[in-house]
């Protein structure tokens, strides 16, 4: 007898959910949702905001392309930056089109929605808010860095850390979640947050009102999945006991374990991210963590290409046995 779908929720954005999602797209038997940050403002995601006061379509449009069985021809053709055009340059195709369909919509959500019935997307993908937001960091020295594109690339080699996060609305005085989000995390089976840019593309998920709500009551498992680099400007210096602690923090509740990769990249590949001062995560007390969490330490490490990253198929096969062993667990 068919067993019913399990439904697997992400949260996240940028480069690392959609290598995620590139792996989870193919799981059997699953229903696949992705919960997008909104604060996204750099590239052609800032000029489109500044310009036309759009919601942030980039990574939204990376999900899309992720869970999309045409992915591959899809990924050149909507990534394809537009150069001839003095107005379109530095724009891609698929940001404009996700933008012009939510306009015609009349919603950034209908847009979504609409491009990915284009692409034959399997899967949902939620903006976490409608609400126009800023990304504000606070550093250590009580400065503050204003929007995501400032706070992902600093200007300083000296810049002092984050000390925390958080978002100004553009308009009201709250930042509230996107309704469908709080259902796709009540009823989901599994809630994965991460990889990602920790800062900037995780945790301003977790400071919409209402997300942090919903993951407290949730019955499914969190999962964080960890970087491999650590991010100069957001986490340099941090161990898999720094991230888990600030994922935590924001969220305001326990996660249930954490997947982390063991293999260390090549040398070559080590000292091309030192140059960007940028280096290996590892782990300080793995007793201490595992202690309280479900740590799982695994062979996850992608190079092709140059780019140290997860190896979305990896990814894929240990979360699906994750869910067959607590599936298990359950029915014991």
């Amino acid at each position: 007898m068919r067993t019913k779908p399990k439904s697997i929720v992400t949260i996240g954005g940028g480069s690392g959910q959609y290598t995620l999602l590139s792996g989870l797209r193919d799981l059997p038997n699953t229903n696949l949702t992705a919960v997008v940050s909104m604060a996204d403002s750099g590239g052609s995601t800032g000029i489109l905001r500044g310009e036309l006061g759009a919601l942030p379509a980039g990574d939204v449009l990376k999900c899309i392309l992720a869970m999309s069985p045409l992915r591959d021809v899809a990924y050149e053709l909507l990534l394809k930056r537009f150069s001839k055009s003095e107005r379109l340059r530095n724009h891609n195709a698929g940001n404009m089109l996700l933008t012009m369909l939510s306009e015609y919509a009349g919603s950034f959500p209908e847009g979504i929605q609409a491009l990915a019935e284009i692409l034959n997307v399997r899967g949902s993908i939620l903006p976490v808010t409608t609400d126009k937001v800023t990304l504000v960091a606070e550093l250590a020295n009580g400065q503050r860095v204003f929007g995501e594109a400032a706070i992902d690339v600093p200007r300083h080699l000296e810049r002092a850390n984050i000390s925390s996060v958080f978002l100004v609305p553009h308009h009201g005085e709250d930042v509230t979640v996107h309704l469908p989000v709080i259902d796709a995390i009540i009823n989901a089976d599994m809630i994965l947050l991460g990889p990602g840019d920790l800062y900037t593309s995780i945790i301003p998920n977790l400071l919409v009102e209402g997300l942090s709500e919903a993951l407290h009551f949730a019955k499914a498992k969190k999962y964080f999945v960890s970087n491999i680099m650590t991010k100069f400007g957001e986490t340099q210096g941090y161990l898999l006991e720094d991230y888990v602690n600030s994922v935590e923090r924001y969220m305001g509740s326990k996660l249930d374990g954490v997947f982390y990769n063991v293999d260390k990249p090549s040398d070559d590949a080590l000292a091309r991210y030192a140059a960007q001062y940028a280096n290996f995560v590892d782990v300080g007390n793995i007793a201490l963590l595992q202690n309280r969490l479900d740590v799982r330490g695994l062979h996850l490490l992608d190079e092709t290409g140059g780019v140290v990253r997860h190896s979305s198929e990896l990814l894929a096969e240990e979360i699906a046995r994750l869910l067959v062993e607590l599936d298990t667990k359950k029915a014991s």
